[in-house]
């Protein structure tokens, strides 16, 4: 997992993106329907439709970063609201990476006794 960088937001691109598509159509993207700067250096993630993929962009200033990751059981936790993007924090993006619910978060295991 990459380390977001201080000052950064992450912007989850609600409903469903076509993941054949690169850096410049993401960002494209980006500008046109979310109405923000993909090269500001927050971090914008989309989802696939089957919800088991994922994209996000970055410019980090000196280039364009494009990371992918595909979960091999389970689906990505993702608003419902449609048309419309939605930030999250790094730990909830840390989360959402790792097929957690981000949005509410529960210990999968408490131990009952010590040793």
């Amino acid at each position: 997992m990459i380390s977001v960088p201080t000052g950064a937001r992450v912007w989850l691109a609600t409903g469903y993106t076509d993941m054949r598509r690169g850096f410049p159509s993401l960002a494209l993207q980006v500008q046109e329907v979310l109405r923000k700067d993909p090269l500001s250096g927050h971090l914008f993630v989309f989802r696939g439709r089957r919800s088991d993929l994922v994209k996000l962009i970055w410019h980090d200033g000196q280039g364009a970063c494009l990371f992918t990751k595909r979960l091999e059981r389970g689906k990505f936790i993702w608003p419902s609201v449609a048309g419309e993007s939605v930030t999250i924090s790094p730990a909830q993006l840390s989360y959402l990476l790792s097929g957690i619910d981000w949005r509410n978060p529960q210990e999968t295991h408490r131990p009952t006794r010590v040793g």
